[in-house]
């Protein structure tokens, strides 16, 4: 019973620490560019800037964590760094951020993207990893504990947006409340079992990650397979959501009403992905991992394919609400494929590479290339054309994507090393 209890008390820091940095990506993306129009009055270009800065740096942030996450493991350094950093949000917006407006609004354009793009671009990989491979040592779900940056996004919508009216730079200090919650989490709450690790570290705990090691990535197909489906499926599910309220508007009289509907049917797809979120880690254990990123994939051809053919606002909604299934098939089975297709040691630069880095590189690519189709051909040939990419690309991924083994699925530390006697 102690024993259970004390796994119950290590879930619940995990599920902590999600919440506590979800919080402060959804404060920032939600209200950045709000802030940067009313408050520091930056232009439209400006603005680019940063965000061009913050997608730009993310390339150069993500591979490099990837590879120092993977020689860390459940070394603490690298996300107390971040940690740290997002706690000075408040200060940098409240008191540094005018200041070099006005000596340069170029120089604080570079300050403030490089600046975010560490803590959340770069940073976003970096805590993912470390929960799914606590998850692994500890016998969680990592879906489980992911519920809390679900939760973050509800909250931090109702919170900020009170807090903005009030004070428009209280957000940034509640970002900063959060990473303390945060630092002092990852102190003193998340507590690895290291009875289990050989599940997270291989056979050979003392044996430390080559350059050789990391370089053999490249030779791996599935890791390439793996990066094109994610450039294919998952960036443009992203390329899809950019400008999807321009197009739902069409469809109703006025602007506002609109806008209305489609808050409601936001917050409906968040509700809905929060609670698939507690099943999802069942199901993918019973079907697969690699089987729950295929069937991600044809649905994200579906809503997107279906959106362009729907005859009205209501059919747009119910397709729309399928990303709330879509998002956790993807979060619990990407962080399942890895740890079962790849070597465990490498699980972090394999995360950074063919996830976030691949999907970042596309996304650059495709959204200017969809905005340019939205103004040459509209949006429902556009939606065509990208729904026919990704079915495309599913379809490799169906045929080439290789199966895993079932290491999440291990209970005692002899499976584990009967396993990897095996492999």
């Amino acid at each position: 019973m102690s024993n259970m209890v004390k796994e119950s008390r290590h879930f619940w820091g995990f599920a902590l620490s999600e919440f506590s940095y979800f919080f402060v990506w959804a404060i920032t993306y939600g209200f950045l560019t709000l802030w940067l129009e009313k408050v520091a009055h930056v232009t439209g270009s400006q603005a680019g800037i940063i965000f061009s800065l913050m997608a730009g740096m993310s390339l150069i942030f993500q591979p490099i964590f990837g590879v120092v996450s993977d020689k860390l493991v459940f070394k603490k350094n690298l996300l107390i760094t971040i940690a740290v950093a997002a706690i000075l949000t408040g200060p940098y917006f409240q008191w540094l951020f005018m200041p070099l407006f006005n000596i340069s609004p170029i120089l604080v354009s570079v300050v403030t993207g490089v600046f975010l793009a560490f803590i959340l671009n770069g940073g976003v990989s970096v805590i993912e990893q470390y929960v799914e491979r606590a998850s692994l040592a500890n016998k969680f779900e990592y879906g489980h504990a992911r519920m809390g940056g679900s939760v973050a996004g509800v909250i931090a919508a109702i919170v900020a947006g009170r807090l903005f009216l009030w004070e428009p730079n209280a957000i940034w200090w509640a970002t900063s409340a959060s990473a303390v919650l945060l630092t002092l989490l990852l102190l003193f709450s998340t507590k690895i079992n290291f009875d289990n690790a050989a599940a997270v570290m291989g056979d050979n705990k003392d044996e430390k990650m080559t350059k050789k090691d990391i370089l053999s990535i490249f030779k791996l197909r599935n890791f390439w397979i793996l990066a094109l489906f994610y450039m294919g499926a998952s960036a443009l599910f992203d390329v899809f959501d950019q400008q999807f309220i321009v197009f739902f508007k069409t469809f109703f009289e006025t602007d506002a009403q609109g806008t209305l509907i489609y808050s409601y049917m936001s917050s409906a797809q968040t509700a809905l992905e929060l609670v698939l979120m507690i099943p999802m880690p069942y199901i993918i254990n019973k079907i697969g991992a690699r089987n729950g990123l295929i069937i991600y994939g044809f649905l994200t051809c579906l809503r997107i394919v279906g959106s362009a053919l729907s005859p009205s606002w209501i059919w747009i909604v119910f397709f729309r609400l399928l990303a709330g299934l879509e998002m956790p098939l993807l979060l619990v089975s990407i962080m399942k494929y890895i740890s079962e297709a790849f070597d465990i040691r490498l699980y972090a630069t394999v995360y950074a590479l063919a996830s976030n880095f691949a999907k970042q590189i596309s996304v650059f690519i495709f959204s200017s290339a969809a905005g340019s189709m939205y103004d040459a051909i509209g949006y429902q040939h556009t939606y065509l054309i990208l729904g026919g990419i990704v079915f495309a690309i599913t379809l490799i991924a169906a045929i080439f994507l290789e199966k895993g083994h079932k290491l999440t699925t291990i209970e005692t530390s002899d499976d584990i090393d009967t396993v990897i006697a095996k492999e």
